[in-house]
């Protein structure tokens, strides 16, 4: 590119987070740069709910299967089914969804490019300098921008240089085998449910998973405690789901953030989005829906700041998810902090999904991206179940 080229942003980082905004900022008519390091691909469970399709027109070829139940597994062995009423939860292959993103993005007139992000300086122009070197070699090459979008992940050079506090983010450690899918029936496997299991030898703190793709199926678990180990554990629930002759075709991990960082922009020309911003929903691990929503109130944010001139509308994207979400980020962080402490109070958890109000509620949650209001009976119901079940009136 021409040294004099100067973009209105530099998206790091091509996941569903810059991809979404480096799409809505060039759909918008800015000039757009993303840059995205080639060949990873990130461990997920890869379910996405309706709202994401409805609210990003996600075509439905990308959906290689449609879950219409979970099944819960205490520690004990204790299975609850937990159907979908007229809904589903779409799967996804993070390896196709992500490329048809950047794909998506570059249609509307971002520039695609594969490289490493080094680090920014800054211009006597006031602009940006984004440093990166392309792949496969050690070369250092250069681009100009009015703003960068740090969603280059969990671990985000962007953040750890520009946002402070970055550098103490909280992390489970997630790992899981991509396997070929049984035939439906065959064992346990249901291609149609998603499992999720809670047992201390699989998981400390967090849990595993059995969470269906069509012709492959993601088995993985995760945890906060560096000492465990989850390849161990990801073996150990093979073993446990009749998954352990599947064949595997291929073993991610990475770090997942657990809650937002309390600032998302450097007050003058760098805004996160996405992991980089600790938007991964606590209790359920869930981060794609949230980071293309960070992503667009990032891009969004980028644009009233390229028209103002103004970097505090940079932190308008952080205030704008936390009014809409931060709640239920609230809500999960505190479930997860107690529910998940102990095998003892897991499989409280798992007797407490029986109930068809914390059913619905929650399906209707998850779907739709909201705390359910609609229902104040439903709500008041749980909430004496729920205490019943901590001062133990009720057995699990």
């Amino acid at each position: 590119m021409e040294e004099t080229e100067i973009f209105d942003a530099v998206v790091v980082g091509g996941g569903p987070a810059g991809a979404t905004a480096a799409a809505d900022l060039a759909r918008a008519g800015a000039a757009v740069l993303l840059l995205d390091r080639a060949g990873r691909i990130k461990p997920c469970g890869g379910a996405i709910p309706p709202a994401l399709i409805r609210e990003f027109e996600i075509p439905d070829p990308l959906l290689v299967a449609r879950v219409t139940s979970a099944r819960m597994v205490s520690p004990k062995g204790t299975e609850v089914d937990m159907p979908i009423d007229g809904g589903f939860v779409g799967m996804v292959d993070r390896e196709a969804f992500d490329e048809w993103l950047r794909q998506r993005a570059a249609a509307a007139g971002a520039v695609r490019l594969s490289g490493t992000y080094d680090r920014l300086t800054r211009e006597h122009d006031g602009t940006v300098r984004v440093h990166y070197r392309m792949g496969g070699t050690d070369q250092e090459q250069s681009a100009r921008a009015r703003v960068v979008i740090g969603a280059d992940g969990a671990a985000s050079a962007v953040a750890r240089q520009e946002i402070r506090g970055a550098d103490r983010m909280r992390y489970v450690y997630a790992y899981h085998e991509i396997v070929r899918s049984p035939v439906a029936g065959q064992g346990k496997f249901d291609p149609a449910r998603c499992d999720v299991i809670y047992r201390g030898e699989l998981s400390p703190d967090f849990y595993g998973w059995v969470f269906p793709h069509g012709a492959t199926t993601s088995v993985g678990t995760g945890t906060a405690n560096r000492g465990f180990s989850i390849r161990r554990a990801a073996t150990a629930l093979r073993e446990a789901t009749g998954l352990d002759g599947a064949e595997t075709i291929r073993r991610e991990g990475a770090p997942i953030p657990m809650k937002p960082l309390p600032r998302w922009d450097n007050g003058r020309d760098v805004v996160l989005a996405g992991d980089a911003a600790g938007v991964v929903a606590p209790a359920s691990g869930e981060g794609i829906y949230y980071a293309m929503t960070g992503g667009r109130l990032a891009a969004e944010a980028t644009l009233q700041y390229l028209a103002t001139g103004d970097a505090r509308a940079l932190a308008g994207a952080r205030k704008r998810f936390m009014k809409a979400h931060g709640r239920v980020f609230w809500v999960l962080g505190i479930m997860q902090r107690f529910w998940y402490a102990s095998d003892r109070r897991r499989e409280r958890f798992v007797s407490i999904c029986r109930d068809p109000d914390v059913q619905a509620l929650t399906w209707q949650a998850y779907m739709h991206k909201k705390l359910v209001r609609a229902k104040p009976m439903a709500h008041v119901r749980i909430f004496f179940k729920d205490l019943a079940h901590l001062v133990g009136i009720v057995s699990p």
